[in-house]
């Protein structure tokens, strides 16, 4: 299907003392494919319709692709709205890349579908405001198994996961057995497909002089985060709750930048969430940023450790040699950069030519 509205275009091995070896050679390695131009090859697995953080950095994504930075390869929905997906596939196919596959999770803990996910059925006259394809969530591949034909068809540790939502479906995928899919166990087939998985879920300073915060993708499905958290195999990079909420995205920006075309999905999609002015803290955009510009100096890394989540929700990270996690960290000045590269990547006309 064409857009044709849009106009505008610039165009883990087992933990021991290998383990700090295993977290440099990764980041050498993002570094490395940064320099080279290379794509970051990207599952995006989100919780979309709870908070507009996630269509934000889905719009990212869309955008660090168009300039040939990422690959989104598949997303996988955590949210078990059956407007998730179409919203999704709407989004999508406003950036010109539809055939995007989506996965939805069946039996979710969040249905509800929000304030902005019936802009999926929005429609000027007789037409759809942003046209797409899948418009009944029930005929999309269940997530585990689109997770599973994904990482199948990659190389060897080439998959970044980006896990912006709830644990469901990744603890799902862990205990997943093998299938006509892949001979390979869900865990196996991580290990084998993964290089990193980063993700915005916890907290690792005091929120609001809170130190025992207890953040919303953690506590939302704590089973499966408790889960993922103690058995994924490979390196994690956690943006905890303190990240986004120090890099708010500018209502200014919503006001303003989205203008070249009548309807943009982002921007409504905001406006639905909470009218502005507000600035809305950006806790999903930063797991994107940092994974697919990571030699640009908008954030700073933890020392090794390893991530555990107790049984209230409260993310705890131990400094450790052979650690398998590191958390993000933001000075000001880093806050501000990241910020506006959020806006000037966001807001940046898209190119329809995908």
């Amino acid at each position: 299907m064409t857009t044709p509205h849009l106009r505008g275009c610039r165009t883990w091995t087992r933990r021991g003392p290998r383990a700090t070896l295993l977290i440099a050679a990764l980041l050498a390695g993002l570094a490395a494919a940064a320099r080279a131009a290379e794509p970051v090859d990207i599952i995006f697995d989100t919780d979309i319709g709870n908070d507009v953080d996630d269509v934000l950095a889905l719009g990212l994504l869309h955008a660090l692709e168009s300039r040939g930075e990422c690959r989104l390869l598949a997303v996988t929905i955590t949210k078990d709205s059956p407007l998730a997906a179409p919203f999704t596939d709407a989004v999508n196919e406003f950036y010109g890349r539809g055939s995007i596959p989506i996965g939805v999770v069946r039996g979710g803990v969040t249905p509800p579908p929000g304030p902005f996910l019936p802009l999926a059925e929005a429609r000027d006259g007789d037409r759809l405001r942003y046209p797409h394809d899948l418009v009944d969530a029930a005929t999309a591949t269940e997530a585990v198994r689109l997770l599973r034909q994904t990482l199948a068809g990659r190389p060897d540790r080439s998959v970044v996961i980006v896990q912006v939502g709830f644990s469901t479906n990744l603890a799902r995928l862990l205990d997943s057995p093998a299938d006509d899919v892949s001979p390979l166990k869900g865990r196996d087939l991580v290990a084998a497909k993964v290089r990193l998985l980063s993700l915005m879920a916890g907290a690792f300073a005091p929120i609001r002089g809170n130190a025992r915060f207890s953040e919303y993708n953690i506590v939302t499905d704590l089973p499966a985060a408790r889960k993922v958290a103690a058995e994924w195999p490979t390196p994690m990079l956690w943006s905890g709750y303190e990240i986004g909420s120090a890099l708010p995205y500018p209502a200014a920006s919503i006001e303003q930048d989205y203008s070249y075309v009548a309807h943009h999905p982002l921007a409504e999609a905001y406006v639905l969430y909470k009218p502005p002015p507000h600035n809305r803290p950006t806790w999903d955009l930063t797991s994107v940023l940092a994974v697919v510009r990571p030699t640009r100096g908008y954030f700073g890394l933890s020392e090794p450790g390893r991530v555990s989540i107790g049984e209230d929700g409260r993310t705890t990270f131990e400094p450790a040699a052979d650690g398998r996690d590191r958390h993000l960290t933001a000075t000001p000045e880093q806050a501000a950069r990241a910020v506006e590269a959020f806006v000037n990547l966001c807001s940046e006309p898209v190119c329809s030519r995908q």
